[in-house]
């Protein structure tokens, strides 16, 4: 989960959780209000510790509440999985409990393991609250794939899958708007560089539209500069640029190869290649193996 994301979730579940006034509603989230809440991310723990060091920046409201008592980021039932060891244990209890982890488009991280637990039981949700980029893990999941591939292995979709779009980090097109309008002296120019094609081109017309104020959509490779409130194409990347840019981008994407391999190990070391293991799946694994080597082999050559 993103920076504040995640913070913002335990704050509603902690109403839900603390709110002992109202039968009714006692009665219609008694479950969810017994139900552990697991933060297994080192990224959000720590970012968790540092909103706890910084409660005098909280707003009014929050202020009043834990002037209550009530802490919105300490609540009966959360827990905080700060080591491999902790994470692993969650996947294997058949405890009913809430699990957030950072998802980095399910491509990465421990969100992987979690997924390769859950999604083939159709008594689990998985709850999507960020974007996916289309190609990742997360995308084709959300979009109502039946059976994915995680580490090597093909997992069934049969899990509840749910999105909510209202804690996406990403602005949408009305408070991109609203940002474009809260400037006192208007931008001469906007340059759109992150987004899909479709809904960049979107925003771009609705821009135009709007506020007539010109918009450029870099393509790759190109240079622009900026002189005296005017933006112009300087240029573009020479051949070799490109090519220094490629090389990085296979670089990042070997060192994400050897991060999922120590996955991998990792899980075989812990889950797989146990006492228990059988010939057969010993032999199982081995021609996986023998698979993925003749896969690194070719590409190398």
């Amino acid at each position: 989960m993103q920076f504040g994301r995640t913070q913002e979730i335990l704050y509603e579940l902690n109403k839900i959780k603390e709110n002992t006034q109202d039968d009714s509603f006692i009665n219609k989230y008694r479950l969810l209000m017994e139900t552990p809440v697991y933060v297994d991310s080192p990224l959000a723990i720590s970012a968790t510790e540092i909103f706890k060091e910084n409660e005098d920046l909280f707003d009014d409201e929050v202020k009043e509440e834990m002037e209550r008592g009530d802490n919105p980021l300490e609540f009966n039932g959360l827990q905080f999985t700060k080591t491999a060891e902790e994470s692993r244990a969650l996947n294997e209890s058949d405890e009913p409990c809430i699990i957030m982890s950072a998802s980095g488009m399910c491509d990465v991280g421990r969100i992987k393991h979690h997924l390769k637990h859950n999604l083939w039981n159709s008594n689990n949700t998985i709850l999507f609250v960020g974007y996916q980029a289309p190609g990742t893990l997360g995308r084709k999941i959300v979009e109502g794939a039946k059976n994915v591939k995680i580490f090597g292995e093909e997992i069934a979709v049969n899990a509840r899958i749910e999105y909510i779009e209202g804690y996406s980090g990403h602005a949408d097109q009305e408070w991109l708007l609203n940002f474009i309008y809260s400037f006192i002296q208007k931008p001469k120019q906007i340059i759109l560089v992150h987004g899909e094609k479709q809904s960049q081109n979107d925003l771009k017309e609705r821009i135009l539209e709007e506020t007539h104020i010109p918009v450029t959509i870099p393509k790759y490779g190109e240079i622009y500069g900026i002189e005296n409130d005017k933006v112009y194409l300087e240029g573009r990347l020479d051949l070799e640029s490109v090519r220094r840019i490629q090389k990085i981008e296979i670089i990042n994407k070997v060192k994400m190869l050897r991060d999922e391999v120590t996955d991998m190990e990792d899980i075989l070391k812990n889950e797989i290649l146990t006492d228990d293991t059988n010939e057969s799946d010993i032999n199982s694994i081995t021609l996986k193996l023998k698979e993925i080597e003749k896969i690194i082999v070719s590409i190398i050559e």
